[in-house]
């Protein structure tokens, strides 16, 4: 059930959801996705998922921001892309309930400015818990559309959904 919390997000879990066509998983999990206007620019920069994501906005559902170039920016844009950067410092501005990144590095500095952190991973795995979607098929399609997950985390994913 979605709740009113700030969720901002980078572009891999919106772009990776598009790619497995489950954009429907993000509005039975959050009332709205709030996307720093670098973020929207690489999101529309392919042609996958595009009409969805504009769909996502016209709804109201995705809404853009922009984000200022701060001295926090500069200062994590030496270790992240723009997207991440972007994301990561409107979400600290804002005291954002949940950041959506799947990046490693991102999480980490997300994390070191102590905001919590979820990815496309934990999308799936929310909704496997509650039993909407079959997880191995999910996973599946999200490494055959080419995002990267570890053997070792593949299983310790469906072990943590009991499948």
């Amino acid at each position: 059930m979605p709740n009113n919390e700030l969720v901002v997000s980078d572009t891999s879990p919106l772009l990776n959801l598009a790619l497995i066509d489950q954009f429907a998983l993000l509005k039975s999990q959050f009332l709205s996705i709030t996307v720093p206007n670098q973020v929207w620019e690489e999101l529309t920069d392919g042609e996958r998922g595009l009409d969805a994501l504009r769909g996502l906005r016209t709804d109201g559902f995705l809404t853009v921001v922009e984000v200022e170039r701060s001295d926090l920016f500069v200062e994590i844009f030496h270790e992240l892309d723009l997207g991440e950067t972007a994301a990561i410092c409107h979400a600290i501005q804002q005291d954002a309930d949940l950041i959506l990144i799947d990046e490693k590095d991102g999480r980490e500095v997300a994390r070191r400015h102590d905001l919590t952190v979820t990815g496309v991973v934990g999308i799936l795995l929310r909704e496997a818990n509650a039993g909407n979607i079959e997880l191995r098929q999910e996973l599946d399609s999200l490494r055959e559309a080419g995002f990267w997950i570890s053997d070792e985390l593949y299983s310790r994913i469906l072990s943590e959904a009991d499948e």
